[in-house]
C-alpha cells in the first residue's frame, strides 16, 4: 500500500471540504485549533465555499483542490473540515495517477467513507478514519486528537487501538482473523454500490458505522451488502457506533444491535461491537487499507502494518 510520511510538529496540515461546507466561524476555530496542535495550516478554498446550502463549491473544483493538495510538496498531510454529503461527486475528477505518485495522509470519516475507499483501491494508499478540523479537533478532546497523533506519526506499531475508558469492545463472534482493514459509514458504502468505486471485502476485515439511520433502514443497508456479496466475503467484522440509530418509527421493533446479530452471527464470521469509532466522542482513529488483526476471543483490534513510511 501507498504510505504518507509521518506527521510531525511544525509540519504543514492541508485543510480542505470535499463534501459539505462548514460554517464560517467554526472554519475559523477549525483553522485554530490545527495550528494549536502544532501544525502550519493551508486552507483550501473549498473550506469557505458554499453552492447550493449543502456543498462545499463545485465538485470539479473540491476534486482540483484535493488534486492540488496531494501534489503541493509543502503539505505532509490532508484533512477534512467536515462531512456531511458530496464526497461520491469528486471522485470521477481526482487524478489517482497523481496520487499514486505522491503518497500523503488523508484524514476524514462519515461521507469521507466514499473518499477512503475510491484512494484505497485506485492508489493502493492507507488512509485514516480519523477527525475532521470543524466537528472533532475544535473540540480539543484530549483522547481523540491523542489516538489521532499517535497513529500519524507511526510510532510503535504493530499496536492495539483501544477504546476510551470505560467503554468495553464486547464480542459478537468469537474467533480471530486478519486482512486489510477497509469500511466506515454503511449508509456511504451502500450508495457506491454498482458504481466503478464499490467496495471491495473479500479477505478484509470490515469496519461499519452510521448515524441518524433507524434500525430498519439499517436493516435495508445490511441487506443489500449481503445480497452484494460483501458480507459473505469479509475475514471477520468490526462494528463501530451507532449514534442516535433508535427505533423511533417502530418503537417496539428491533433495536440496533438486534439488527446487526441477526444479520451477522449467522454469517460465523468473528465480529467485535461497540469499538469507538464513527460519530461518537472520544473516538479512535484507524489505518484505512492497512493489515489489522482481529481478536474477537479477547476483544481487540491490532494494526499490524505502519500506516505511514518508516524512517531511515
Amino acid at each position: 500500500m501507498g504510505k504518507g510520511r509521518p506527521v510531525k510538529k511544525g509540519d504543514t496540515i492541508g485543510l480542505t471540504s470535499p463534501a459539505s461546507p462548514a460554517k464560517p466561524e467554526m472554519a475559523v476555530r477549525a483553522i485554530t485549533a490545527v495550528k494549536d496542535l502544532g501544525f502550519k495550516v493551508k486552507v483550501g478554498k473549498s473550506c469557505f465555499s458554499n453552492s447550493g446550502g449543502y456543498l462545499a463549491g463545485d465538485p470539479r473544483y473540491r476534486a482540483q483542490e484535493i488534486n492540488a493538495m496531494f501534489r503541493d510538496p509543502e503539505i505532509t498531510a490532508i484533512v477534512c473540515m467536515r462531512g456531511g454529503y458530496g464526497s461520491l461527486q469528486i471522485l470521477p475528477y481526482l487524478n489517482y495517477q497523481l496520487i499514486r505518485e505522491n503518497p500523503k495522509i488523508f484524514i476524514g470519516y462519515s461521507d469521507i467513507t466514499s473518499v477512503h475507499t475510491a484512494l484505497q483501491q485506485e492508489c493502493g494508499l492507507i488512509t485514516i478514519h480519523g477527525p475532521m478540523a470543524s466537528t472533532e479537533l475544535v473540540k480539543d478532546d484530549p483522547f481523540t486528537c491523542k489516538a489521532l497523533l499517535e497513529v500519524v506519526n507511526g510510532h510503535r506499531f504493530p499496536r492495539r487501538l483501544e477504546n476510551p475508558e470505560g467503554e468495553e469492545i464486547g464480542v459478537l463472534v468469537p474467533g480471530t482473523a486478519s486482512g486489510k482493514l477497509v469500511g466506515g459509514n454503511l449508509a456511504v458504502l451502500c450508495s457506491m454500490m454498482g458504481t466503478p468505486f464499490e467496495i471491495n471485502t473479500t479477505g478484509k476485515l470490515l469496519f461499519l458505522e452510521d448515524i441518524h439511520e433507524e434500525p430498519y433502514k439499517i436493516d435495508r443497508m445490511l441487506t443489500q451488502l449481503m445480497l452484494a456479496g460483501k458480507l459473505h466475503n469479509t475475514s471477520g467484522f468490526v462494528i463501530g457506533t451507532w449514534t442516535d440509530c433508535e427505533p423511533v418509527s417502530y418503537p417496539d421493533g428491533y433495536t440496533v444491535m438486534n439488527v446487526v446479530e441477526r444479520m451477522i452471527i449467522p454469517l460465523g464470521k468473528p465480529a467485535i461491537f461497540n469499538f469507538r469509532a464513527g460519530h461518537c466522542s472520544p473516538m479512535q482513529s484507524l489505518p484505512l487499507g492497512a493489515e489489522a488483526t482481529l481478536d474477537a476471543l479477547n476483544g481487540w483490534l491490532r494494526i499490524d502494518e505502519n500506516p505511514v513510511k518508516e524512517q531511515c
